[in-house]
């Protein structure tokens, strides 16, 4: 299998969300940041033509990129799953990886700093990150089966502004 994993793209200041007494989660995109993430998912699909299946934290900001990945992709609408929002545990993301072992390339939408974590850990079961994913960046690890704890290999890891470039 083949992971895609994208973060979510910018997203409305969290303090100046705040003052408005919402809940976090409910923090949406700006008017930019899903601008800017239609180009990227350009170059995204430079990269990788094709998604078997994508998934998304229930986080509104996350749920917006992913439609915007969806959209690009002609994927109807993308999963929505506990094992990508920020507190989850990397064994949850593993077992739901698990149910999708079938597939030959999944991406996946979420947060910082849980996803670099995340990749990490799949790649080195170290949970310390060792990547830094920009808003809107991504990266694509390669794993002989289904994900799981210190068996995927980095094949690349873009930021932002290297997708969108990609896009030319």
């Amino acid at each position: 299998m083949r992971l895609l994993v994208i973060r979510h793209a910018i997203a409305m200041d969290r303090e100046k969300f705040a003052r408005d007494e919402e809940p976090d989660d409910q923090r949406p995109l700006t008017a930019g940041g899903a601008k800017k993430m239609k180009r990227v998912v350009k170059g995204l699909r430079a990269e990788v033509r094709a998604l078997d299946h994508l998934a998304t934290s229930p986080l509104t900001r996350a749920v917006q990129t992913a439609d915007i990945v969806a959209d690009a992709y002609g994927i109807d609408e993308p999963e929505v799953t506990p094992a990508l929002t920020p507190d989850a545990r990397f064994e949850d993301f593993e077992a739901w990886c698990a149910t999708h072992e079938d597939k030959d390339v999944v991406a996946v939408v979420g947060h910082e700093p849980h996803l670099s974590s995340l990749v990490t850990w799949l790649l080195t079961s170290h949970s310390q990150s060792r990547i830094e994913l920009g808003k809107g960046g991504a990266c694509l690890v390669d794993f002989e089966s289904a994900p799981c704890r210190d068996s995927g290999t980095l094949s690349w890891l873009l930021t932002p502004k290297q997708l969108r470039r990609l896009a030319r």
